[in-house]
């Protein structure tokens, strides 16, 4: 058994994983977070007895922050890890369900999106994309994802705006399977989780792998967002809003990172011509 210690894992029940993340304090993913998920992804490949995994965040008020750039940035080949776990992850022969409460932004959002279902709390989910406010684009799948999964308009809404949504519109756009009242989200899920575990693991792979055709994106798709990732953020622009990001208690508990779609127009215009106000 291997040592992770930003991931548990439950194996309370048969044929069951529960995976959940903790990285204090806002569940920041970091290059060491990709490395267990790598050491994590051979666990779940070697168990030949698994139908279905629950990924879900010790922290209420953040399922997955987003990517540390900075640290990224100094070990750029773990962007290549992350592409590996998430194709390995979409066509395991085990169902993934993202059982989100708190934000999900960036590197978060593409994680659950490279889960075969999500479910989401109405009263406590939060997603974005927001690269492009500080001079970057997506670059871990969501400009591969979120075409398939919400279609070309609304998911040039999401990484244009660079926002935040709430549950609900997520529900809407089809960004997740369904968002459930919170008090009802970990009963419907252990249901349904239950219920795939009761079938033949076989054939839960079989449909999963038809039905793979016509949803999930190359290794070569995701390599062209990750090299546009790290052309735009040796960008002096990237670099100048970057600065700005830095001095907005970046990647600890604050009111910035728990509204960080509300503060982006803050960082005003890339040419620095003039700041606007923040969108409440």
């Amino acid at each position: 058994m291997s040592d992770l210690s930003q991931f548990t894992i439950d194996r309370t029940y048969s044929g069951r994983w529960t995976i959940t993340f903790s990285n204090p304090p806002i569940n920041m993913f970091v290059p060491a977070t990709i490395d267990e998920l790598g050491t994590l992804m051979s666990e779940l490949e070697a168990d030949s007895a698994v139908k279905a995994v629950v990924f879900q965040s010790a922290n209420p008020d953040f399922f997955i922050a987003h990517l540390d750039v900075a640290k990224a940035a100094e070990r750029p080949a773990v962007l290549g890890q992350w592409r590996d776990f998430v194709l390995r992850l979409a066509s395991a022969p085990v169902v993934s369900i993202a059982k989100i409460r708190g934000r999900t932004r960036g590197i978060g959002n593409e994680f659950v999106l490279a889960c075969d279902m999500r479910f989401a709390s109405r009263q406590n989910a939060l997603f974005g994309n927001p690269e492009v406010g500080v001079g970057l684009v997506p670059g871990g799948g969501a400009m591969e994802w979120l075409p398939r999964v919400v279609g070309r308009s609304r998911a040039l809404e999401i990484v244009l705006s660079g926002d935040d949504f709430h549950a609900d519109i997520a529900e809407r756009y089809g960004w997740v399977n369904r968002a459930l009242d919170d008090d009802d989200l970990d009963a419907f899920v252990d249901a349904l989780v239950q219920r795939v575990a009761s079938f033949d693991r076989e054939t839960l792979a079989a449909a999963k792998a038809q039905i793979n055709r016509f949803g999930t994106p190359t290794a070569a798709e995701l390599q062209s967002s990750t090299d546009l990732f790290f052309t735009t953020l040796a960008s002096p622009s990237a670099q100048a809003r970057r600065v700005k990001v830095r001095g907005m208690a970046y990647g600890v508990l604050s009111d910035f990172e728990l509204n960080f779609g509300r503060y982006l127009p803050v960082f005003g215009r890339a040419d620095d011509e003039g700041p606007d106000t923040p969108s409440h």
